[in-house]
């Protein structure tokens, strides 16, 4: 097996093609977060960006995305934003991680989202967990109401009847797939930041390289991945959107907001059912959820994969170093998000810290 490395920026046609090959060869492959594009988009926004590509003879079989840090410290490329990571690699193909990993120049490779297929880093893997996911169809239902009966029939007379008093109340109610207008993406970014301060998170827009990232991949239209702005107006009045990344088949949701002027009507669940339907329509097959424990995604969800974090590591004090430091923090976090009393509190204690911050 030969490792080169690239910039993803620097990566030929052929190589190109040939990673979108690879993805399309596994549907554990065809999350748009396992793209060149996202990789491209990353390291033009975010230094430290690269791809090791593995070879059998002169033939391309594998593209490996990750961060390099400085001493050797290494990410899945996009982590803390991608909900799906992997080595994308042609069937029956298989790698040595230590060789892997000192071909890359790294110490330490740090994983959240990894896909379970990959057996190589399996003994790397601290904890697995559930990524739901929604299976679409297209077909078969004449209109939105008909798929919404037929598809939630338990959800279906509520949420009609909260579209109707949008109408009523505020202006009628439309829907737009795939809306073109930068300002609304900005809208939705600044209605994210604010809930991301209003319960005590991180405010991820806060960091340019992610508004960035996210308005170059809202510019991205390609067969692998194009970025998807989703939104609910009453007239001409956005009430919800969601902007994420699809391939051809899958549809990774991403970040969702409202005006919470209009919270009483369910806007954000409002936002994903119509985009659920929307997006069968347009041939996609999957709407990935992402990890992460949300009521609305166990109505909306039809099954669950799984997903895994680790550090895969080789003998190196820097990769000792970095397990001490990072695996007792995701620990600690996942103990709290596993347990609904401890889960309940902390979001009661960062709600908490969001008002004073206010």
């Amino acid at each position: 097996m030969k490792i080169t490395t690239h910039r993803p920026e620097e990566l030929s046609k052929a190589l190109l093609g040939a990673w979108h090959e690879t993805m399309e060869g596994s549907p554990d492959y065809q999350n748009p977060f396992l793209s060149p594009e996202f990789a491209i988009g990353v390291g033009q926004h975010r230094g430290g960006a690269q791809v090791a590509v593995l070879r059998e003879g002169s033939e391309p079989v594998g593209f490996f995305p990750y961060e390099r840090g400085p001493l050797g410290v290494g990410r899945a490329i996009g982590l803390g934003l991608s909900d799906c990571q992997a080595l994308v690699h042609r069937p029956g193909v298989t790698w040595d991680t230590g060789a892997l990993l000192r071909a890359c120049g790294l110490a330490v490779f740090e994983f959240d989202h990894l896909v379970e297929e990959q057996k190589p880093f399996s003994r790397y893997v601290t904890g697995t967990f559930a990524s739901p996911v929604l299976d679409l169809k297209d077909g078969g239902h004449d209109s939105y109401e008909e798929w919404l009966r037929a598809s939630y029939p338990g959800q279906a007379k509520t949420m009609l009847k909260k579209e109707r008093r949008l109408t009523r109340n505020v202006g009628e109610m439309r829907f737009v797939y795939d809306e073109r207008d930068p300002q609304v993406l900005r809208r939705l970014m600044r209605w994210k930041s604010a809930q991301y301060r209003r319960t005590g998170r991180m405010d991820r827009f806060a960091r340019p390289w992610i508004v960035d990232l996210t308005e170059h991949l809202f510019r991205t239209r390609e067969d692998h991945l194009t970025g998807v702005l989703s939104v609910v107006y009453a007239g001409d009045r956005p009430v919800a959107a969601h902007f994420g990344p699809t391939s051809r088949t899958v549809f990774a949701a991403w970040f969702t907001a409202y005006d919470p002027e209009f919270g009483y009507y369910s806007p954000g669940l409002m936002m994903h059912l119509r985009m659920a339907e929307a997006a069968g329509r347009h041939g996609i097959r999957v709407m990935d959820w992402g990890r992460g424990e949300k009521e609305y995604k166990d109505w909306l969800k039809t099954r669950e994969l799984r997903v895994a974090e680790g550090f895969a590591s080789r003998p190196h004090p820097m990769a000792a170093a970095h397990r001490l430091w990072r695996r007792p923090v995701r620990g600690l976090r996942n103990t709290v998000l596993a347990h609904p009393e401890l889960r309940d509190r902390a979001d009661r204690l960062l709600k908490t810290v969001g008002a004073l911050r206010g």
